[in-house]
C-alpha cells in the first residue's frame, strides 16, 4: 500500500482555493461564510506549511504567484470531485439533469423561447434553469453550465464564445419615431448597469457615438431589469437603448422597431463551465447546441 504524505488542514486548502478562484480574500470569506480575516490566517497557514508564497497581496487585490496558479486547479478540479460524488450518493442531482444559469433577461427573452428545440432535439436530457444577475460558484450551486456576459476571460473554466452583442436604439412602432429628432420628444428607457465604464452601451454612450449634444442622456425611465426596459419599449413608453440579441425576436416580429443608428458594439455573452464538467457528454450537448443556435 503507498502512504500517502501529510496533507496541510483541509481548511486552509478550502480557504486558498476560494480566494484562487475569486482573486479576493472577501470574496472567498463571502463564500465560506467567514470573516476575511479568517481567510487571511488559514491563506499564511498553509503559504508557512508549504514553505511557499500563494499571493502577491497589493493595496487593491491579490494575485497567484507561480506556486499558486500551480496549486489551484488541482484543488479546484478535487474539490469539484468531492462535490460531484457527494452529490450522487445523496441522489441530489439526477444524471441526465442540467443546470444551466445565466442572467434573468438572458433566460426570459433569449433562452426560454429556444427550449422546445433543444428539447426535440436531445429529449433524454432535463434542464434546470438557474436566472440569476449574480456570477455562481458551480459546486456550491450545483451549476452544470454558465452563461456570462463580459469582456472575460474566465480563467479556470472552458469557455466558448456564443454571440457578440450590439445595442441599437428600439421602440413601439406605435411612437412613429423617423429620426434622431424625435429623441427628444419621448423618454429615454435606461437599463441600471451595476457598473458602468467607458465601454458600457449607455445613453450617453450612445449620443456621443452620434454627435448629439443637445439631449440628456441621463434624463428619462431607469429600471433594474433589462427584460424589463425591453417590455417597457414594447409598451410605446419610451425609446430604449435595447440588446439587438435579447430583442431580436421583437424586433423580427414588428413589436419593435429600431429606427435610426449608430448601433454600438458591446460585449459578447459566453458560454463557460468546469474544465473537466461532470455529466460532460450532455454538457458537450448542450453547448453544442448554445453555439449553433446563437449563430
Amino acid at each position: 500500500m503507498t502512504m500517502r504524505r501529510s496533507l496541510p488542514p483541509l481548511a486552509a486548502l478550502r480557504a486558498f482555493e476560494a480566494a484562487g478562484r475569486r482573486l479576493s480574500f472577501r470574496g472567498a470569506a463571502d463564500e465560506l461564510g467567514v470573516t476575511p480575516t479568517a481567510i487571511s490566517h488559514q491563506i499564511r497557514l498553509l503559504e508557512q506549511t508549504l514553505g511557499l508564497r500563494l499571493f502577491h497581496r497589493e493595496t487593491r487585490r491579490v494575485r497567484l504567484t507561480a506556486e499558486g496558479a500551480v496549486l489551484l486547479p488541482v484543488l479546484r478540479d478535487g474539490f469539484d470531485a468531492f462535490a460531484e460524488a457527494i452529490d450522487q450518493i445523496r441522489g441530489g442531482h439526477p444524471a441526465g439533469v442540467l443546470t444551466i444559469s445565466a442572467p434573468t433577461a438572458f433566460v426570459a427573452k433569449w433562452l426560454v423561447p429556444r427550449l422546445a428545440n433543444f428539447r426535440a432535439a436531445h429529449p433524454g436530457c432535463d434542464l434546470r434553469l438557474h436566472a440569476s444577475d449574480s456570477l455562481v460558484d458551480f459546486v456550491r450551486d450545483g451549476v452544470d453550465i454558465a452563461v456570462r456576459y463580459g469582456p472575460g476571460p474566465y480563467p479556470g473554466l472552458g469557455v466558448h464564445r456564443l454571440v457578440v452583442d450590439r445595442v441599437a436604439p428600439a421602440c413601439s412602432p406605435r411612437l412613429t419615431v423617423r429620426s434622431e429628432r424625435d429623441l427628444a420628444s419621448h423618454p429615454l428607457l435606461h437599463f441600471e448597469w451595476a457598473h458602468v465604464t467607458d465601454e458600457t452601451p449607455t445613453w450617453a454612450a450612445w449620443l456621443r457615438q452620434a454627435g448629439i449634444s443637445d439631449i440628456d442622456g441621463s434624463a428619462g425611465i431607469r429600471l433594474s431589469d433589462e427584460g424589463h426596459v425591453i417590455q417597457a419599449a414594447i409598451a410605446g413608453q419610451g425609446i430604449a437603448l435595447l440588446s439587438v440579441v435579447l430583442a431580436a425576436d421583437d424586433l423580427a416580429s414588428g413589436a419593435l422597431v429600431q429606427p435610426f443608428g449608430p448601433v454600438l458594439n458591446a460585449h459578447p455573452y459566453w458560454v463557460v463551465h468546469p474544465r473537466h464538467p461532470a455529466r460532460a457528454e450532455n454538457v458537450g450537448k448542450l453547448v453544442d447546441w448554445l453555439r449553433s443556435t446563437a449563430a
